[in-house]
């Protein structure tokens, strides 16, 4: 029981609770300590002093790469925790201690019907979201229905991003740039899955969506800030393009309908992890 009265404890202070929820957004992802910093707007040593205090609760794990300090949650301790809290302080009662029917995923729409509504979200909705909302649509078969947005949408799609798609064949005609306030709004239609696609949305403290759908974060590098030849800069689209295109295709390959919440998790996870951006 001491790891846990631990582990809350580490929790209970509000910065160090921000950085545990913005690690759990961005898992499976090791994120360096300079974009924490960056991200919660923290100097860096009250940031090690944060990372320090969640390390010695055991609830994130440190590596390096370089000379670089990663940091990623310890998801196993931090199930752990959740499991402690609801079977030991609430003993097992779920009418105590789950969220209320409201909060509860929608009724209306069980695993096992389709289509699917799935949202990609960028910043600036202009490609790698893009990109994915396309390849989506061209690989979902009926069983999905794909959208984007972006966190500070741009007012046009990045043309390399168009011609790429054009390229290999995906109909443009219905992608533009939207907003994610558009999928926020009461008569949107509610999401299944939620996927970040950019680090920076990830690193977004955004309120929990309607109808809790399944979230992960497939993090893309922004081939917008590619530099050089127009020809050099469409190497670094392709990359971005190949990358979530092997990752959706496994996502489609899943048999969703007959996997439960925590089953289909652990899979987007492992997939973020199996096919890694260049």
């Amino acid at each position: 029981m001491d790891i846990y009265i631990d582990q809350l404890a580490a929790l209970a202070h509000p910065q160090r609770l921000a950085l545990f929820r913005l690690l759990v957004r961005r898992y499976p992802q090791a994120v360096a300590a300079g974009e924490l910093a960056q991200a919660l707007d923290v100097r860096q040593n009250t940031l090690s002093a944060y990372l320090a205090s969640l390390r010695q609760a055991g609830l994130i794990a440190q590596s390096r790469t370089g000379r670089s300090l990663l940091y990623r949650i310890d998801m196993a301790q931090a199930e752990g925790l959740l499991a402690y809290l609801f079977d030991d302080c609430c003993r097992g009662r779920v009418a105590a201690c789950a969220p209320p029917q409201s909060d509860m995923p929608r009724q209306e729409h069980s695993m096992g019907d389709t289509p699917f509504h799935i949202l990609f979200i960028c910043t600036g909705n202009s490609a790698r979201s893009i990109f994915a909302e396309a390849i989506l649509a061209k690989l979902g078969q009926g069983r999905f229905v794909a959208h984007s947005a972006g966190t500070a949408p741009y007012s046009q799609l990045n043309p390399l991003a168009v011609q790429m798609l054009q390229d290999k064949g995906h109909d443009i005609a219905p992608l533009f740039a939207k907003n994610i306030t558009h999928f926020q709004a009461p008569d949107a239609p509610k999401m299944d899955f939620v996927f970040t696609v950019c680090d920076l949305a990830a690193n977004e403290d955004c309120p929990a969506w309607p109808g809790q759908p399944i979230t992960a974060h497939w993090g893309v590098p922004d081939p917008v800030k590619a530099t050089g030849t127009p020809a050099q800069r469409m190497i670094e689209f392709q990359a971005a393009y190949g990358a979530l295109y092997n990752r959706i295709a496994a996502f489609v390959a899943l048999p969703i309908e007959t996997l439960g919440r925590a089953s289909l998790q652990a899979h987007l996870d492992a997939i973020a992890k199996e096919h890694p951006a260049q």
